[in-house]
């Protein structure tokens, strides 16, 4: 009888595993609209206190549909672009109702998304010249202000994983870079790490990765996109030319598209049902690259 039970319980991780490790396809249409009759998360914005910036912040998260206070949960931290702000990703992106609809379809793992104001500074809002260098500069600190106030704010206010392996940093365009930046810089932080449509804010390659060695032990995920008609492709290709040079796994997916929502909630599709699971790296290479 044990060895029956046994079986069965090899049988079922080997099922999860397998189902898991499947690749991924793009979005079909319906991915980011609303469907009745189905359990829906919840948005909130946040306060939380920043030593960085020396204010209170804003964010906003997501919890899950049948979210379970008493339950722990990973975290994805999701970043916009340098025109946006916490409110970005949920007015443009409707990453609540993507995630809603692939929780309907038992296609990710539950994930609690937190979706911050990437520009640390006292006034942070969207406005004017986005392009002045106060707040461009802004973007970089908030890599202190994610890891000494954000996430420990996350930690104690909420019932998560407090280990690199149940933490996954992503982003569009400047939040791009800012994720190759921040979770490739901290990868004692970070196991899941994606960007999509990186700016030029990026890194150098050898900036982003000078220990080959140690992020092929580390990475659990390494995900970049970007649109093939996106002005921004250079960064995201010299990315990659890097990395397969050093022999980092990684997944390169290059989409019809171009700097704009429509590629970024098919990344967030894809990359939403890899974190969080097994990974088979020998699959990387079968995602499309044109």
């Amino acid at each position: 009888m044990k060895k029956y039970y046994f079986f069965l319980f090899i049988l079922y991780i080997t099922v999860l595993e397998t189902k898991a490790q499947e690749i991924i396809s793009p979005a079909s249409e319906g991915f980011d609209i609303p469907q009745n009759n189905q359990a829906k998360g919840k948005v909130d914005t946040i306060f939380y206190l920043s030593t960085t910036v020396g204010t209170t912040r804003k964010a906003s998260i997501y919890t899950p549909p049948g979210y379970n206070k008493n339950k722990k949960y990973p975290v994805l931290y999701l970043l916009h672009g340098i025109g946006g702000d916490e409110k970005e990703w949920l007015k443009q992106g409707n990453p609540q109702v993507i995630l809603d609809n692939l929780y309907a379809l038992n296609k990710v793992e539950p994930m609690i998304v937190v979706m911050p104001n990437g520009r640390a500074m006292k006034d942070d809002r969207a406005i004017g010249n986005i392009m002045e260098k106060e707040k461009v500069d802004a973007f970089a600190t908030f890599e202190k202000d994610l890891l000494n106030d954000l996430i420990p704010f996350i930690e104690k206010n909420y019932k998560v994983y407090t280990d690199r392996a149940h933490r996954a940093l992503a982003g569009l365009s400047m939040g791009g870079g800012q994720s190759l930046n921040f979770g490739l810089g901290n990868l004692d932080r970070f196991a899941w790490i994606g960007g999509f449509s990186s700016a030029p804010n990026t890194k150098q390659p050898s900036e982003l990765v000078p220990d080959s060695k140690k992020a092929i032990k580390m990475l659990k995920l390494l995900w970049i996109s970007c649109g093939d008609n996106d002005g921004l492709l250079r960064i995201s290709k010299r990315t990659h030319d890097y990395l397969t040079e050093k022999s980092v796994p990684h997944i390169y997916y290059i989409e019809p598209g171009g700097h704009d929502f429509k590629v970024w909630k098919n990344d967030l599709y894809m990359f939403s049902q890899l974190i969080f699971k097994p990974v088979d790296q020998s699959l990387f290479s079968k995602y499309l690259i044109k």
